[in-house]
This record gives C-alpha cells, structure tokens and sequence, in this order.
C-alpha cells in the first residue's frame, strides 16, 4: 500500500558523529509536524522515552520507533533525526507529516436519493484520516451497492482537493459512471450429462435469464462448448418435440417467459446459487458432484452471459441403515419411519428431511418423532460407514437423551396486549412434556390472534442440565383494528355513505380505566364492531357486535352478541309509502372441541329478526305485515390456517345447520287458504351451509388457494312453501346494499351481475394462484390470478351440478392495519357471451370488483 514519502533515520547533524557506535541516553524528544495529534501519544505510539538508551549511529528502537508510527497509517512521511548531542545524551527530533484529513465528501453522477442512501452505507466521517485504503474501501461499497440494483459496469473516479477552509483537510468527491443495468442474456451448462439444463436453471433461485420474445436467437455462445450453440436441426431430427423439456429448451432462445423475474446479477448470490445446483445433483444421486470452473462475460448486446461448467461424477444409491444408540424405538419401527429403502436412489435432501434436519411441517420425520414426546436433546448423525462400488451404507447414530420437561414459559413484546391473552392460546405449558409439535401449534394459535407480526413470532427453548427447558415467546405488536369507510351510489337514485370501526384487541374491563385507552380500551382479545349505513333519505342500517373470545377466562369458550336495525324504503319522494324495516339480535356461544382433533370448533346460537313492510313489493308473495324470523344455528369448523393475513398451509371447513321451528305442525292453521300475512307470520325453514377452503405453498411464498361453497334452504309445509326471506343471491360484488333488507345470504361472483336473486340452492368453486409483494405487516400486499365456477338454482327440479357459470381474471389485495382490506378484482364472465343480446367482446363481458374491509363470499 502506498503510504507517500517515506524517510529512515537520519543521523545527519551539525556536529560530529562518533567513529564508532556508542551508547547514548535520551535527553530529551521533540515533535514536530503533528497538528491534531497530541505529543504525548505520538512519543507513546513510538516507544521511545526519555532517560531510554540507544546505540549510535543506529539502534534497532529507533527503527522500531518508525516502524510502530507508520503502523497507525495517519503519515505520509516519518522521519528521527538527531537534534544534538550534550556529552552521552543524544537529543532527537521526530518529524511526521500527518495525512489529509476529511472535510467533507459529495457524488457526482448520481441522483439524489442514491447519495442519500451511500452517504449512510459509507465509513466516512468528518475529519476521519483519508488513506488509500480508505478510498478503496467506498470505491467498493459503491460499486457493491449498485451492483445488487443491477449495475455491474459501473465506474468510480475520486477526485481529491484541499479544502481552503480547514487546514490539512480535503473534500472527496466520487465521480460514478453507473452506465446500463447489466442482465443476464443466458446461462449455459456444460458437463451435464445427467441433468437437464432446464432443471439446473431452476435450481438457480437468484441468477435468472432476462425474459425474451424473438425471432432471433439470443447469443447462447459458451466458453465451454467450443463455439457450439443449441441445434433445432438436431431436435427434430431426435424427435425432441415429444419431449416438453427438450422443446422448452430448444425454445429458450426464442422465448423465455421470465419478464416478473428480476435477470440482474449479483456476484453474492450467484456464489449462493452455485450451491443450489450442487444441492440439485445430490438429490439425483451424484454425491460428488461439483462445479469445476464458472466465468461472466460481457456479449455483443451489452449484457453478461453466466457459463458454468460441472463435473457429476458417479452415480449413488442408498445401502444398509443400522442402527446404534436407539433405546425408545426399535430398528425395524425407525427403518419403516425413514421412508428409505436399499436400492433407492441417493438423495441428500430426502435423508435430512426424513432425520429431521431438515423439519418437516407435518412432523412426519424421526426428529419430531422424537422431539414431540420430550426428547429436546435428541441428536441423529447418519454416518457414512462404507461405500461399495455404487452403493453408501450408512450407521444411524442417535442420542436420545432425556425427556425434558416444561420449566417456565416466558412472553415479551406485547406491550399492548394483556399476557393472559397470549397465554391462553399457548399448548405449552408449564410442567408438561417438551413438544416440538405444540410449539409449532403455539406460533400458529398467536397468529391467528390477529394482534401481532405473524413473520415475527419468536420461539426459544432454553434447556437448563436439570432436565428442564424455559420456552421464551416474544411477539411484536401491530395494529388490529380496521376502520372502514366508503361511499356511492345505491339504487341508482341516491349517494350513500358507510362507516365502521372494528377494534379486535378490545377489552370491556378497562371501560374505566383511561390510560389502557388506544383511542379505546384495548388488551383483552375481544371483538367489538360498529357498522352504519345510510344515504340518508331511503335506508338506514346500524349492526353492532361483541365477542368475548374466553367466556369466564379459564376455557376457550366464545360468546357473541349482536344487534341489528335496517329500515329500507323503495321510493325517496315517499320514504314512509312503502318500505321495510328489521330489527334483531342474537347470542352465540363457541367452544373448542377434541374430538376429531383439537382444531375443531362448535358452534350454537339464537337469534331472532322481526320484520315489517308496507307496500314492499320486491319481495315474492309477501308485501305487507309483520315477519318473525326466529332460528338456531349449529356450526362446526376445523380450522388449521397457518396465519389469517396470507396463509400459506391449512384449512378452513365448516358447516352449518340453520332452522326454525315447524310452527305451522302445531298451529291448527289451514294454509292452503291462509294470507300471506298469516303464512310468513312466523317464518320457518331449515336452511345447510358448507364452505372449504384449502391452502398449499407452491413455490417461496406463492399460494394455491382452493375453495368450495355450497348451501342449500328447504321448507317444512308444502302448503306454505319455500320462505320468501334466507335465500340465496348469486353474483356481483357480494356486498350488503339493498338486498341485505331483504333476508338474503349475499353470494359473489366476478365478472357477473346479480343473478339467481330467489335461489334456494347454490354451488360455487374458485381456485387462486396468489404472490405476496409485501409481507411487511404494515401493509400486507399481494396479487392473484384466479378461476371462478358458479350457479344458483331456484329448486332441485332445476339443479344441475355440472351447469356452472365460469370466470377468470386478475386481483391485487392490500391489507392496512386501520383500513383491514382493500381489494380490486377484475374478472371476465366467459359464459356471458350472447351475440344476440350485445354481449359480445371481453369488454362487455368483463366486471371490476371492489371490496374494502371484509373479502365477499
């Protein structure tokens, strides 16, 4: 490294110097040329001290002296001369000329918010000392930081002047030519004979191909092929077109479909990535596969092309498993329980995953066989114990240890969340066995809470030697509550206007208690909802609603009340002439059951409307008079949903049994020539529900969402018929407008109008693809593709399962914490083609959906 000029001692003075060497004291030592330094410390640095001995002319401390001066790299010069002699005492002079130091630093070429990030991602200071390795050092740091936004070409220049200002004090400024993102044309393989290249591409995560449409191919040369590029001559001649991956590939220099795909390279994680692909050969049985050499290189369209070149050595298979240490479990049971048979082609992956090493979600490994019944300190270690031509023998080393047992259970960051709420959701509880399965039960109970960052749930086990382990959960908060506002315009006629507010962490005990207000009392997990509606002339609708989740606080047992007023008229110039008004409540009580599994939840409630209309016509046989709606309802539901924001695994099933009392079997009324007032004074059905939704992680976050619904009303009295309120509404947006005053489940369905508005049967399918943009629990964005099937039938006369009406199309979802959801859907009706009404072309047949606060069924 440069470090300027440099000097060795001088002896050179005035007076003479001895012919031969002679030990001198030190009488004293002068400094010059140090303006920020303090003497005593340059004197300390150098070792050199007064009263010292030296031999003259030279002295190894005093080179030393120098040696220990530069080390410090803030001189550009260092120089001990001797001032004078007084008998045996040698006076000495050290001279240094210090190093610029920095005054202040500034870019040149790039835009602000660039500066604004490197300026905090730089090692500079005011009036740190500039070195060459200083500079060297930020060249990187630049060059770094927008390498990974894509730009590897970019050049640094540093311009250095004196600041006229500040003595011995320079500004820098860093001259960047950042010049065109660089992407990767192609990535070539050599060497892969037993891997398709397609595959290997794959494996890498975060080295990707720039997506392509032409007709020209992209310039696909290797360093390793010796000039040879992909021949479609030899594809067709070897029928590779039945093949889909050998016609993928033959196209890939055409067409490559990775435009969502970031194609920049990053030197850090194409390193990263050179592992995957090794990871990738293991699973194939190539256990000594490596990557001999790899190279990028600039092509003609300005671009790099990524050449790698691998060796994939032998072929492997799986031989013998014994067994050594196992005590609990036999070898036969653990053999089975592997999963691994002779002959079985060598997998890296597979054997990990089956040991635990790698877990396994479902717990269906030999670790959580063992972990799930308190074994924390369980160990396997598959060793290697011969190979025999193509085939590994391995020796399952396990130590099991002891059962640990459940010390103290710890809870953090819930600064406004009551402990009692956490701890309740907890399956780890003190004195119990250690369980790796209730711990994961335990991190998914806390996220289906609501109340936290589900990325940020925390879980340590801290094992004592005692035997006993302290489980220590940290959560961090984030805001559950959702406030919901819209407006527009229903009916057709008039503006309306809707606001609600849901707090989810609400508690009903600090009503009176100021300071645990968050703007309302907040810490117990409980549900409270106000929702209205109105437009101020035609309706008015108010539904509030509280949820106690822990019903005497010791068992997870719900209990829900409502309330409900709606009053809706069909004319403004009238509003009182005809309209209809509801009123209602209801309780619900919820409780977790065992049986099947402990996921399960049963459900049951009453709950009562009262009806009146007057002139209101938009209801079938029934216009005026009053209605009584009094019903149960039984529900049972199995949810597993890994988290509710974005889930990624799991379910949500459920049933339900809605039914009025057969008033009319014990009313001695004869219906058949009963009014409408005396038919639907007492309404009575018996109304079946079923919804299922699935949930499975494809690839990284992206989600496959299935789901299922279906529902069904039936009637008791042939002679009084089908109920005109509880039946089904199919289409639209499956928002409550006016339609909600009219007893109807609201059902959606994109890229069609409401149809099916007096169904008493109803099926509905729908499958999503879905990708997360942010998973930031500030704001929870992700987009979806979807497929929709769906029909509503007024009778089974007319049911016909395989009649559905089909939709696709696109969404984006977006979840705030104080708006809940915001979505837009924008779906196309394919069974909405008719030429011969004017519907004709995707315009005509496509509908936006918005929704805000709540997804529509």
């Amino acid at each position: 490294m440069p470090r300027g000029k440099q000097s060795g001692v001088s002896l050179s003075t005035a007076q003479s110097k001895p012919d031969a060497p002679k030990e001198y004291t030190i009488g004293g030592i002068k400094t010059s040329g140090a303006n920020f330094l303090d003497e005593d410390l340059l004197l300390a640095v150098s070792g050199l001290n007064v009263g010292g001995k030296v031999k003259l002319p030279y002295d190894e401390s005093i080179q030393k002296a120098i040696k220990n001066l530069w080390k410090q790299e803030l001189f550009s010069d260092v120089n001990i001369t001797i001032d004078k002699f007084i008998g045996d005492k040698v006076f000495l002079n050290i001279h240094v000329e210090e190093r610029p130091r920095l005054s202040r630093f500034n870019f040149k070429g790039i835009h602000k918010g660039e500066a604004q990030e490197l300026q905090k991602k730089l090692s500079l200071v005011k009036s740190k000392v500039i070195t060459e390795a200083t500079k060297k050092e930020s060249i990187v740091r630049i060059k770094k930081y927008f390498e990974d936004k894509g730009y590897g070409n970019t050049q640094v220049k540093i311009k250095e002047k004196k600041d006229s200002i500040i003595v011995n004090s320079v500004i820098l400024t860093f001259d960047v030519e950042v010049g065109k993102k660089t992407r990767i044309n192609q990535v070539n393989f050599a060497g892969n004979d037993h891997a398709h290249e397609a595959r290997l591409k794959r494996a890498l995560k975060n080295t990707k191909e720039a997506g392509r449409i032409s007709l020209y191919r992209a310039d696909d040369m290797s360093v390793y092929s010796n000039g040879e590029k992909r021949s479609f001559s030899k594809y067709l001649k070897n029928f590779g077109f039945l093949s889909l991956s050998k016609t993928l590939d033959a196209l890939d220099p055409y067409f490559r479909p990775n435009f969502l795909k970031s194609s920049k390279f990053n030197h850090q994680k194409f390193t990263d990535d050179k592992q995957s692909v090794i990871a990738y050969y293991n699973t194939l049985g190539y256990r000594d596969a490596s990557i001999i050499s790899d190279t990028v290189y600039s092509v003609a369209n300005g671009n790099v092309n990524v050449d790698i070149k691998v060796n994939e050595g032998r072929k492997y298979y799986f031989g013998d498993f014994k067994w050594k240490g196992n005590t609990k479990y036999t070898d036969e049971f653990l053999t089975k329980l592997l999963g691994i048979r002779k002959g079985d082609i060598y997998d890296q992956e597979l054997l990990e995953r089956r040991t635990g090493s790698i877990p396994d979600p479902a717990g269906q490994d030999i670790g959580s066989l063992y972990m799930d019944d308190g074994y924390l300190y369980f160990r396997i270690d598959p060793v290697e114990a011969s190979i025999v031509g193509d085939t590994i023998n391995y020796e399952m080393r396990i130590t099991e240890g002891n059962q640990a047992t459940i010390k103290n259970v710890t809870i953090e960051g819930n600064d406004r969340t009551n402990e009692k709420v956490i701890r309740r959701e907890l399956r780890t509880l003190p004195g119990s066995k250690f369980s790796r399965q209730d711990i994961i039960r335990s991190q998914s109970e806390i996220a289906r809470l609501g109340f936290f960052d589900a990325e940020k749930i925390g879980i340590q086990p801290k094992p004592h030697p005692d035997g006993t382990v302290d489980i220590n959960y940290t959560v961090v908060e984030k805001s559950s509550d959702q406030l919901q506002l819209s407006m527009g315009f229903g009916g057709g006629v008039s503006f309306y206007g809707q606001i609600g507010i849901t707090f989810n962490n609400f508690s009903l005990r600090n009503m009176f208690k100021p300071k645990l207000w968050d703007p309302l009392p907040v810490g117990d997990g409980q549900r409270f909802a106000v929702n209205y509606s109105s437009n101020g002339i035609t309706y008015n609708s108010l539904n509030i609603s509280l949820t106690e989740p822990w019903l005497g606080g010791k068992k997870p047992n719900a209990l829900t009340t409502n309330f409900i007023y709606s009053k809706y008229s069909t004319t403004s110039t009238d509003p009182s002439s005809s309209y209809i008004r509801v009123v209602g409540g209801g309780v619900t009580l919820s409780r977790r059951v065992k049986w099947p599994d402990d996921n399960f939840v049963l459900s049951y409630g009453l709950n009562y409307q009262n009806y009146f209309l007057k002139s209101y016509s938009l209801l079938t046989n029934f216009t005026d008079g009053y209605a009584n709606n009094l019903y149960f309802k039984l529900a049972i539901q199995r949810y597993s949903l890994d988290q509710p924001t974005y889930p990624r695994s799991g379910s949500d099933v459920s049933f339900s049994f809605q039914f009025t009392p057969p008033y009319s079997a014990f009313s001695g009324t004869d219906f058949t020539t009963a009014s409408e007032q005396q038919r639907y004074k007492w309404i009575e059905y018996h109304k079946y529900r079923f919804k299922a939704d699935w949930y499975k992680t494809l690839v990284g976050n992206m989600v496959f969402k299935f789901s299922a619904k279906m529902g069904f009303m039936g009637y008791y009295n042939p002679d009084i018929g089908l109920s005109p309120f509880e039946r089904f509404q199919l289409g639209g947006d499956g928002l409550s407008g006016q339609n909600y005053f009219i007893g109807r489940d609201i059902i959606s369905q994109r890229g069609y109008e409401i149809y099916g508005n007096d169904a008493t049967i109803f099926n509905k399918y729908v499958a999503e693809i879905r990708y997360p943009f942010s998973l930031s629990p500030t704001s929870t964005i992700y987009g979806l593709a979807f497929v929709d099937a769906a029909n509503a039938w007024a009778n089974f006369t007319t049911y016909n399962p395989f009649r559905l009406n089909r939709d696709v199309g696109i969404g984006i979802r977006m979840y705030l914490p104080m708006f809940g959801l915001l979505g837009l859907d924008y779906g196309i009706g394919l069974d909405r083609y008719d030429p011969a009404n004017g519907v004709k072309s995707i315009k005509d047949m496509s509908k936006i959906t918005f929704m805000l606060g709540f997804e529509p069924e």
